[in-house]
């Protein structure tokens, strides 16, 4: 669960929020570059950082953009657009053939199995499966907030856009060497 870290500034942006975006938007961005720092400083590689990268560099548009334009219609879709940034970084590092979550899971990995087609694939398919939850999440919170529909559906919305592709990374990778495992005999 070592990934779910990298969440922690899109949390702080989504509790702050509620104070004014341009605030969800510096707390957001505090939170990410401090998680970065501080990854960085335990060693770790650049590999295993993007989505930290990736944040910082929203939160910091994001911020710039909330205290330029405070009354822009922008501020009603900011799950929205924090969603779909992370949808964007997802599919960006699987067009490019470096999932988002290889660099996160050669932290728990033996290094033996780094440059397996498996070992591959599997975060091929993890990757895969945060891009689409980051998809399909952005396109229901843009529709729930044009619907002004509030946050007693944006937020069990935006938990399910996590928990979902959470439980499948914590569970895929088992199951994928269970059914590895005898065809590889």
């Amino acid at each position: 669960m070592n990934y779910v870290r990298g969440f922690i500034p899109w949390i702080a942006f989504a509790v702050v929020s509620s104070a004014g975006w341009q605030w969800g938007a510096v707390a957001g961005l505090v939170a990410g570059a401090g998680l970065l720092v501080q990854e960085r400083k335990a060693g770790a590689a650049g590999s295993s950082l993007i989505l930290e990268v990736s944040t910082v560099c929203f939160f910091a548009a994001l911020a710039v953009l909330a205290f330029a334009l405070p009354h822009s219609g922008l501020r009603h879709f900011g799950g929205a657009l924090s969603l779909g940034w992370l949808a964007l970084t997802a599919w960006a590092t699987l067009a490019v053939g470096r999932p988002f979550t290889t660099g996160i899971a050669k932290t728990q990995a033996p290094p033996e199995v780094w440059d397996t087609p498996f070992f591959r694939r599997i975060n091929v398919v993890i990757t895969s499966a945060w891009a689409l939850a980051f998809t399909v999440t952005a396109v229901a919170l843009a529709a729930v907030s044009a619907a002004g529909l509030g946050s007693a559906i944006s937020v069990p919305v935006q938990a399910a856009g996590f928990a979902l592709p959470a439980l499948f990374t914590a569970r895929y990778p088992e199951r994928a060497r269970a059914r590895h495992a005898p065809a590889a005999r």
